[in-house]
């Protein structure tokens, strides 16, 4: 309980002077983690505490995002979605895949190291937007469809490595499932999210209301919420993948503002903040002076690849030049899902430990400067419309 407290008081009172100078709240929640965490002082450590609390917390995340989403504009960008989301993929995936062999690494993990960058969480590009009232705009619309896409196409190229050439999984005691068969089941889990969306969801949420129980509604949305998680996990999609496409069937049902009301709290009062700081403890500063010159321009492409890839999709799509920036700035960040993409990797021997550390420094720098990118192009387009 005292690591929990330390945390709560640390977030609420760093989000306040980030506020107060201008800067997203998550930013020092962000600076929390790597403050508190072995990176610095050492009062934090990552524990399954707070591994579990942060599991739970980008969870209610995603699902809020989903909740607040709208799908009738989601359906009608899918197609500049999907091509920021593709661009957003295979920019990243060569780029980074070409520096890599630059400095003597096999081509395998060469191309594993792409992947890792080629994944996107906005879970942090979210907040941000959420903040900065963006989030319900055409560009925030886009940059959410694109990201559940992005995170589609990245867990399939991780399920092709590890299927074709990754050691068995150290955290699955089971032999790991073949390639044909993972397809075949996400493909069954989305037919199987088009059928909730459409009939399953509204139904249990209108038989909830019929409980005799205090936040009923609440409690099922998040029964919901959790079972689309389970389901996503069991056919090796993420965990935000599930409880994004949750927020979704909820929205469609009358419910959404109910459920709203009663999930943020629940959500930005505990978990949420435990997961932005949890983020902050992966950082560890330890021996990486040797790698100077891999981890900035590694940074550099991390950064440029989505910025330009989604970027230049979304102008491709006719979006406006400051809208392609804000897109392209919101798929910087890589914060969760990258760093479950590189533990993975890990176990499976996709990833050698001579770069581990470099890899996860370079996620969390690119995580950290995502929201200032972000933050900068949305007043860059708020001045346009000004002048």
């Amino acid at each position: 309980m005292a690591t929990l407290a330390i945390i709560l008081i640390s977030t609420i009172l760093a989000g306040h002077i980030s506020k107060r100078i201008g800067m997203p709240a998550v930013i020092g929640q962000l600076l929390v983690g790597i403050a508190l965490g072995p990176a610095l002082l050492g009062i934090l450590h990552a524990n399954s505490f707070i591994h579990t609390f942060s599991e739970i917390g980008v969870v209610l995340l995603m699902f809020i995002a989903g909740l607040e989403s709208n799908l009738t504009l989601l359906k009608k960008y899918f197609t500049p979605s999907l091509v920021v989301a593709v661009l957003g993929v295979v920019v990243p995936v060569m780029s980074i895949y070409g520096m890599s062999l630059a400095f003597g690494i096999n081509q395998l993990e060469s191309l594993f190291i792409g992947v890792i960058f080629a994944a996107t969480s906005v879970s942090i590009s979210v907040e941000v937007l959420r903040e900065l009232n963006v989030l319900e705009s055409k560009a925030g619309t886009i940059i959410l469809g694109a990201a559940v896409v992005d995170d589609l196409l990245a867990v399939i190229i991780l399920s092709v490595l590890t299927s074709l050439f990754g050691a068995q999984l150290a955290t699955h005691s089971a032999p790991q499932m073949s390639l044909g068969l993972s397809l075949l089941l996400q493909a069954l889990f989305m037919v199987a999210v088009y059928f909730s969306v459409k009939w399953v969801v509204p139904f249990v949420m209108h038989l909830s209301q019929r409980l005799l129980m205090p936040y009923a509604s609440a409690t099922t949305a998040l029964i919901i919420c959790f079972s689309f998680v389970w389901l996503a996990e069991t056919v090796d999609l993420s965990a935000v993948v599930g409880a994004f496409f949750a927020g979704i069937a909820i929205s469609q049902t009358p419910y959404k503002t109910e459920i709203n009301q009663h999930i943020e709290p629940i959500g930005y009062t505990v978990f949420i903040p435990v997961f932005f700081v949890s983020i902050g403890l992966s950082m560890d500063l330890k021996n990486l002076n040797q790698h100077i010159l891999f981890i900035t321009i590694l940074t550099l492409l991390a950064v440029l690849s989505k910025l330009i890839g989604s970027g230049l999709g979304a102008r491709w799509m006719k979006n406006s030049w400051q809208d392609a920036y804000i897109i392209g700035a919101a798929m910087v960040s890589r914060g969760e899902m990258a760093l479950i993409i590189a533990q993975i990797g890990y176990s499976a021997k996709l990833l050698s430990a001579a770069y581990y550390s470099e890899i996860i420094f370079v996620i969390i720098i690119t995580t950290i400067l995502a929201p200032f990118i972000l933050k900068s192009a949305v007043k860059h387009q708020l001045s346009a419309k000004l002048e």
